[in-house]
């Protein structure tokens, strides 16, 4: 079950990617806003924008402003104009002012600004729509009505914009539904105009719309809701309105007028910051003229998702090792960062944000869960080794447990059995003193494993009075049987010392013997699967422990098998025996003190 784990948590992160919850959707729209800033300023020099502020304001004595600077500003415009003011009641100051709009309207091509609303129920003037595909009123934005103006023109279009969850418009419908026909944006309106084109085309397949076109230009790629991406990049000429009129700023073949005095018109929140409207949809207007407008493809979101899992995988491949896991991640983070704003110098934009945000939390959970695994291995490692191996041994298991193969491995270990000679006695001393034979042997016991664990040897067990020990386990010891010689020549001397120390507090003498032998034997966690111990199990084993016993039979306190004999000692031969179990003899050597 615990193998299942990591690929689950994978599984679940997918699951929110692909569900996209509001925290993702806002992480990719701010994604975008980075792409988007990291373009270089483009100058238009198609596009001019006349402001309309405080100082014409004033000159005309206030907000609304006449009808009649309207139609100036028209008449003086050379290519086509745009005015980005409703007006969808008369002239406070005379029928006058209206009519004399309504002749600079009839004499240039013009277009005026509509709102849909949610309240309005009238329907606007529709300009001719060709449909191909499927219908696209079920993708458009819907709306009651719209909210006519008082005028006609040649172009009529919408100023409404939609803003994103955050409040921050970055993309604006190019098409709305109303009353069950089609209004186009003010932008697009403009374009038409501009060209001359009597309609536009808008193709919807079953994920939506696909593009719109007006016919004298390539088509303009939208997202399903016919919306297409505004950026903060573009410069525009500008002018005030009395600049305007005094003396127009020529080669602009498109001229778009919006109220910029302060306390009129609320700037438009966008991800560049705050625009007034008319420059909103100048920023659209240029998109449509060079084609330019950032386009996220429909299959943006199935990629993610894929490149994603791929990632996912390749993680859950490497989550053991998190030194090479660790590059594989960024290394494929670095990529995926590259490949969006390579992707977004060709107009496209590809969201990596959700990708990154899942690849993150996958492998930081993996990680830390390997960790905290790691973490319980070394304690684990810790608890059942720290007593009877070295602490050098066992910080050695615990920075690599890949050293530790347990479960009956087959080695070549070396065995040292160690016991008091003549303990029945002693003890019997102790018959009214127990605690006083436990201070005596603790004390030996603890003299003695220490030079145990200081040549790099496990101890397996204590019997009573005996000490069991082996080297080559559970890691591996070079020159093991030189180790254990020794190892059990140190404890010689180190006996005498205690027993010098015990001598003068008026003590029992301790005496030893020890077999050491050298063979293959099995290794590793023995018992119950609830109570085990870390052992060994063989004929070599066997063998140390009847030279052990057999020490008293020739009187010394050391008896090594031929299997154990190393170069550099002065061994003493002295016996070819066959000891209980065995048919084979075996040669045996002690060293004298």
């Amino acid at each position: 079950m615990t193998k299942l784990i990591n690929p689950l948590i994978g599984i679940s992160l997918l699951a929110i990617l692909a569900w996209n919850p509001t925290p993702l959707q806002i992480l990719e729209l701010k994604t975008f806003d980075w792409l988007m800033a990291s373009k270089e300023p483009v100058q238009d020099n198609m596009i001019l924008l006349v402001d309309l502020d405080e100082e014409i304001v004033q000159a005309y004595g206030g907000y609304p402003l006449p009808r009649s600077l309207y139609a100036t500003l028209i008449e003086k415009t050379q290519g086509t104009a745009g005015v980005t003011v409703l007006m969808p009641d008369p002239d406070i100051r005379g029928a006058g002012q209206d009519a004399q709009l309504a002749q600079a309207l009839m004499r240039n091509p013009a277009v005026l600004a509509y709102t849909a609303s949610n309240q309005a129920t009238q329907v606007g003037p529709h300009v001719g729509t060709a449909q191909l595909g499927g219908d696209p009123q079920e993708w458009l934005y819907q709306y009651p009505g719209i909210l006519r103006q008082q005028h006609s023109a040649v172009g009529v279009g919408l100023i409404n914009s939609s803003p994103e969850l955050d409040g921050v418009v970055r993309r604006l419908p190019l098409v709305v539904g109303s009353g069950g026909k089609l209004f186009p944006s003010f932008a697009l309106e403009m374009l038409r105009v501009g060209v001359g084109d009597p309609s536009y085309q808008i193709s919807t397949k079953e994920t939506g719309i696909e593009w719109l076109r007006i016919p004298s230009f390539p088509v303009i790629n939208t997202d399903s809701n016919s919306r297409i991406w505004i950026t903060s990049n573009i410069n525009f000429h500008r002018q005030t309105a009395a600049e305007f009129i005094q003396k127009p700023m020529e080669g602009a073949a498109f001229v778009i007028f919006g109220v910029t005095a302060e306390g009129v018109v609320n700037p438009v929140p966008t991800a560049g910051g705050a625009i007034y409207p008319h420059e909103l949809q100048a920023n659209v207007l240029h998109h449509l003229i060079n084609g330019t407008s950032p386009v996220q493809p429909v299959w943006a979101a199935a990629a993610e998702l894929g490149v994603a899992l791929l990632l996912i995988l390749i993680l859950l491949v490497t989550a053991s090792h998190v030194y090479f896991s660790a590059p594989i991640f960024l290394s494929s983070i670095g990529a995926l960062v590259y490949g969006s704003w390579y992707a977004y110098q060709s107009s496209y934009l590809l969201d990596v944000s959700g990708t990154i945000l899942i690849s993150f939390l996958f492998f930081t959970i993996i990680t830390f869960r390997s960790f905290i695994q790691q973490y319980f291995m070394r304690m684990e490692i810790k608890k059942q080794f720290g007593t009877y191996v070295s602490p050098d041994l066992v910080k050695k298991l615990q920075k690599d447990p890949s050293l530790l193969r347990l479960g009956g491995e087959t080695k070549r270990l070396t065995f040292l059995f160690s016991d008091i000679r003549g303990f029945t006695p002693i003890s019997e001393k102790y018959q009214k003193n127990p605690q006083g034979l436990t201070y005596l042997i603790n004390r030996f016991l603890d003299n003695q494993t220490e030079i145990i664990l200081k040549h790099g040897g496990t101890i397996d067990k204590y019997m009573g009075d005996c000490i069991m020990a082996f080297w080559n386990a559970p890691l591996d010891i070079d020159d093991q049987e030189r180790k254990a010689t020794e190892c059990v020549l140190e404890m010689r001397t180190a006996l005498g010392e205690l027993n010098e120390r015990l001598r003068e507090e008026g003590l029992e003498q301790i005496n030893t013997g020890a077999g050491i032998n050298t063979g293959p034997c099995v290794v590793g966690n023995f018992g119950s699967s609830s109570r085990f111990d870390y052992s060994v199990l063989g004929d070599a084993v066997n063998l140390a422990a009847r030279l052990e016993s057999s020490c008293k039979t020739y009187d010394t306190d050391l008896i090594i098998s031929e299997y154990s004999l190393v170069d550099g000692f002065d061994y003493e031969f002295l016996d070819e025996v066959t000891v209980k179990g065995k048919s084979e003899p075996v040669k045996i050597y002690t060293i004298q003190k």
